[in-house]
């Protein structure tokens, strides 16, 4: 897979890692970084091979969101071309959240804006003591609620928390990012991808479909109506669960203190 702003590489077993190759601009999303984005992921998406997906970038920084020489071209869009666009560039983030593989975010630097977001797009965050997040968005006289972010950060800090992030534009250090579950640990730069690439690991050592059932039954059941909706939704991909080889596979593994082989099935 050759990309200008991506790379894609295979450090493990099961694991890929997806890395932002602008390390000079901060790895600023630019709208050709976008488009690629949709174009690897769609290849992730199929590639049954990858289990665990890690994001990250190259350099100091993670993702300083958008490219500045990128969004002066915003105010010269019509409202029509403006809301293709915003649909276009969000949905290269859904994607993340639409994997069937899980997503590991190894937050290296500066996580500003769209960076945030993309973050936020990952199942787990891993932080080195190097990282910072903020809502660039509303810094440049937008919303921040942008790419996504008012829908995921909410939920992973709490309503009140996300409203001082989001309404100050205030940046957030790796400390109080562990602190307020906006990451889940921070390591030393130095062992941020070895740390990243070891979780990977451990979470693709498990069947592909149990890995997909487990992140769709979390995001469904996040916003559950009752306890009875989401034991419906836990039900239903158990049920699906134990009509694969896989489920027989791990099972039996289990059983013989053995590493499973997974065919997908």
């Amino acid at each position: 897979m050759d990309y200008e702003t991506l790379e894609l590489t295979r450090p493990a077993d099961g694991v890929a890692v997806l890395t932002l190759t602008r390390p000079r601009q901060r790895n600023a999303i630019t709208f050709q970084m976008f488009d690629e984005m949709h174009d690897l992921l769609a290849k992730v998406r199929a590639d049954a091979d990858i289990r665990c997906l890690i994001v990250t970038g190259e350099g100091e920084g993670f993702c300083a969101g958008l490219d500045l020489d990128d969004a002066e071209e915003l105010p010269r869009m019509s409202a029509n071309e403006m809301m293709l666009g915003q649909e276009h560039w969000a949905g290269a983030f859904e994607r993340f959240h639409d994997l069937p593989q899980a997503v590991i975010a190894a937050v290296n630097g500066a996580a500003a804006g769209g960076g945030l977001g993309l973050a936020l797009a990952a199942d787990l965050r891993i932080a080195s003591e190097n990282a910072r997040f903020n809502a660039a968005f509303v810094r440049i006289g937008l919303s921040a609620g942008d790419v996504g972010v008012s829908w995921s950060l909410p939920r992973v800090v709490g309503l009140g928390r996300a409203a001082e992030i989001m309404l100050t534009g205030d940046f957030i250090d790796a400390v109080e990012a562990e602190r307020i579950g906006l990451v889940n640990r921070v390591v030393p730069a130095e062992k941020l991808l070895d740390e990243s690439i070891a979780l990977a690991g451990r979470i693709a050592s498990n069947s592909p479909f149990g890995i997909t059932l487990t992140k769709r039954v979390l995001m469904a059941n996040v916003d559950a109506g009752s306890l009875r909706n989401a034991v419906e939704v836990e039900n239903r991909g158990q049920t699906l669960a134990t009509r694969g080889q896989d489920f027989k596979e791990s099972l039996e593994a289990f059983r013989e203190k053995r590493t499973p082989q997974f065919s997908g099935a």
